[in-house]
């Protein structure tokens, strides 16, 4: 049995989780999220609790059991509280700003990169050189906090670039000098 797929997961007072088959959908007060889950498990809501149960012994059931429960986990977490990832800039003259809804990243190109959040993504920058990518959608969250780090990833020499706040970056130790 999978040691994440058998734990309950409990649902806020402020959520609602409606299950109409292989859909589940949460509405809480940060919005609203859907998704339809593999045939191979089934969802049960009990009292204030929402278990994923696995159908069969198959191996693609047992794989997708601890899955679709950290995905519907993940949805309740969403709704209720929301996600964030901070991206932090290091590089002489590297800075972010926000205009509008986009991002404009000047890292050392001959123009500024521009980067469109969809729908439901708040892009926030503070001090010209951290940005906080923040959502109901962890999925979403993740890959434009991916797409804006891949625009000038940390390089190993100097470690300029963007990388995720927190991240060690391996430092690599150059040329040795003259003599």
């Amino acid at each position: 049995m999978s040691r994440i797929g058998k734990r309950p997961i409990p649902v806020p007072k402020n959520v609602t989780v409606t299950i109409a088959g292989q859909s589940v959908e949460v509405k809480g007060p940060k919005g609203e999220l859907a998704r339809t889950l593999p045939s191979e498990v089934e969802v049960l809501q009990e009292d204030g609790t929402i278990l994923v149960n696995r159908r069969s012994e198959s191996r693609p059931a047992r794989q997708r059991h601890g899955l679709c429960r950290t995905l519907v986990a993940n949805m309740v977490e969403g709704v209720s509280q929301g996600f964030q990832r901070k991206l932090e800039i290091q590089g002489v003259g590297y800075r972010a700003q926000v205009q509008g809804r986009n991002l404009i990243l000047s890292v050392g190109y001959s123009h500024p990169v521009q980067i469109e959040p969809p729908d439901g993504i708040q892009l926030a920058v503070e001090n010209n050189t951290n940005v906080i990518v923040s959502g109901i959608n962890k999925e979403i969250v993740g890959n434009i906090a991916a797409q804006i780090r891949a625009v000038r990833p940390p390089e190993p020499y100097k470690g300029k670039g963007i990388r995720y706040a927190g991240e060690m970056v391996r430092r690599k130790a150059g040329k040795a000098g003259k003599k």
